[in-house]
């Protein structure tokens, strides 16, 4: 079971999990919207698929929290229906750990997959797993992803996202007790005292989306005034900066894969806007996150789309090894993919909105489940 990561064939935990809480989050707010376009049975298939996974990782008080390793497969270009013929430097290791940051992430996945698909069994494991991350309260042992998926902001975030969720899938107080905690031990803005709101929610920092439910839950200020804060900032700046901005209107946050920060941050931004009552900030906010999508879908400098296998000009050659489909160990080989990865969005453009499609650029070119995970929401 579980996803491999992305163009690999390693299964890292905690960008899978974070992915699955991502889509778990999507079926919870507009689970309308997933089935008038007919793709529940799909969705809720693939998210069963890896929370069950999740489960069987889920070994006494520890998790296996990855399954391979990412020197030894990086360093082998082929498909994943002959990894078992090729003899691949090592082998597949698993390793296990109780370290906070992917304990706690696969805790919020498995809160929000009890709630979206009524399975309690998800709920007993999440409790547990939140318990062993809160009593841990440090990311040691988690070292097999290091140079791939480092825990860089710590685990207070992942607590404060898990412990929210079980708190909506259980409605215990502790819970939200124990979210609220976290709040003042989250990342600053350099040497101030203001919670870090110049990034995106992704696979490494769920304090955002946290945040956002808190805000929804509470109603007390300073939650809100974070969220508007980061949402500003994305959208027409706040306090005289702004996100760096494509000539046609993305919200360009880091060079490896910037689409996906962009495409996260316009779904906290629709989710967002479905709550608050102040016209102004729902029309903000709901403007940059269809500018946001538009633009992987085809409305940018390029006149193309991001999402293979859609729209105009779509990707062609993402880095990916098992849609390549070479039988030699090359990229260049065959010259062009056997197989089309549909609906996958790759990485995206640089600052000034450029983009080459090219098999071998994975900081531009590559797909990832975290990549679609917050895309699929917008």
């Amino acid at each position: 079971g579980g996803w491999y990561d992305a163009g690999d064939h390693v299964k890292f935990g905690l960008p899978m999990a974070y992915s699955a809480a991502m889509l778990g989050w999507a079926a919870y707010e507009y689970k309308t919207g997933i089935q008038n376009a007919g793709q529940w049975t799909a969705f809720t298939n693939n998210l069963t698929f890896v929370l069950d996974y999740f489960v069987k990782c889920h070994q006494g008080s520890s998790l296996v929290y990855q399954i391979g390793d990412g020197n030894a497969d990086h360093s082998w270009w082929g498909p994943v229906e002959v990894i078992h013929k090729k003899a691949m430097p090592g082998n597949r290791p698993s390793y296990s750990t109780t370290a906070s940051c992917v304990t706690a992430e696969t805790a919020a996945a498995l809160a929000i997959g009890s709630i979206v698909l009524g399975n309690s069994t998800y709920r007993t494991h999440a409790e547990s797993l939140f318990t062993t991350a809160y009593n841990t309260k440090s990311d040691s042992g988690y070292t097999a992803a290091d140079n791939f998926y480092t825990s860089w902001s710590g685990f207070w975030d992942e607590l404060m996202w898990a412990a929210t969720w079980l708190y909506i899938a259980t409605n215990n107080s502790t819970y939200l007790t124990r979210a609220e905690e976290c709040w003042a031990n989250l990342g600053r803005e350099g040497q101030s005292t203001t919670v870090k709101y110049k990034w995106g929610h992704c696979w490494d920092d769920v304090h955002f989306g946290a945040v956002l439910l808190l805000a929804r839950i509470t109603g007390k200020q300073q939650y809100i005034d974070f969220m508007n804060m980061h949402l500003d900032w994305w959208s027409v700046g706040y306090n005289g900066e702004k996100i760096t901005t494509t000539p046609s209107g993305l919200g360009w946050l880091d060079t490896w894969g910037s689409l996906r920060y962009a495409s996260t941050t316009a779904f906290l931004a629709y989710v967002y806007s479905d709550y608050i009552t102040d016209s102004t900030l729902k029309s903000r906010y709901t403007t940059f996150a269809k500018k946001q999508a538009d633009y992987c879908l085809g409305s940018n400098e390029n006149n193309r789309s991001y999402v293979v296998g859609y729209g105009t000009n779509p990707p062609q050659h993402p880095h990916h090894r098992t849609a390549h489909g070479s039988w030699s160990d090359q990229q260049t080989v065959p010259p062009n993919h056997r197989h089309t990865i549909y609906g996958a969005l790759v990485g995206g453009p640089n600052s000034s909105g450029s983009y080459v499609d090219e098999i071998g650029n994975y900081t531009t070119n590559e797909v990832a489940c975290d990549y679609n995970a917050g895309f699929v929401g917008a």
